[in-house]
């Protein structure tokens, strides 16, 4: 009876979420403009585990979001969930965001062909990946330009479009093109992270990063420095 604690960082929401055998017992989400990941994050798992009544003894394994998504937010969530499985030995699982957020599509929508996960990497930029209305991956995560060279490569396609990037499409919505500009939580990583633990899909914690997609590059700072 797995006891799983799951992390999801990677945008402007932190949430966390506790499972017990598949069954969720306890999750909370807080979105933010301001990126409050550093500060919420862990009094967030200490209070939902609380509530929960579970011991740190008893967990199975640490689920994730792996990323693409905010360098900032996934270093947070990384770091939080090494840490954690380290003082606990608890197993460490990462899913990557797109296919999280394609996932929930998945499971609650029906009627469309294909589904696109997109999360906003800056103005008409999106990390977007495609997949089949029936689970498979057929795109990896790349970074794309939305315009219209973008969307002729789906004429004729029936899409679901998913994830804080999608908003940026709302100039090409038509009846064959379905927006849901939500952000990815922890609940969302339920159904993949059981499957993981099931299938022993773990990440060695030493050496795993998270999946950035694009390099940083840090910007150069306003403030003046005497």
């Amino acid at each position: 009876m797995p006891t799983i604690l799951h992390l999801e960082t990677s945008g402007k929401s932190c949430s966390v979420s506790w499972t017990v055998d598949g069954v969720c017992v306890a999750d909370e989400t807080i979105v933010s403009e301001h990126f409050i990941h550093a500060e919420q994050l862990h009094p967030l798992i200490e209070q939902l585990r609380t509530q929960a009544s579970i011991s740190w003894n008893t967990l199975s394994a640490i689920a994730v979001s792996k990323g693409p998504g905010s360098y900032t937010g996934l270093r947070i969530g990384v770091s939080a969930a090494k840490g954690l499985c380290y003082a606990t030995g608890a197993k460490l699982i990462a899913l990557d965001t797109t296919a999280i957020l394609a996932n929930e599509i998945i499971r609650t929508h029906s009627d469309y062909d294909l589904v696109l996960p997109m999360i906003d990497a800056g103005r008409m930029e999106v990390y977007c990946a495609v997949f089949h209305a029936h689970g498979e991956r057929i795109k990896s995560d790349e970074a794309c330009i939305i315009d219209d060279a973008f969307f002729r490569e789906f004429e004729g396609k029936k899409l679901v479009l998913t994830g804080d990037g999608a908003a940026k499409c709302a100039p090409w919505a038509g009846a064959a093109l379905s927006i849901h500009p939500n952000y990815p939580t922890a609940p969302m990583m339920h159904s993949l992270a059981t499957a993981a633990f099931n299938s022993g899909a773990f990440e060695d914690v030493a050496y795993f990063e998270p999946f950035y997609l694009k390099e940083y590059v840090p910007g150069i700072s306003k403030r003046s420095v005497l």
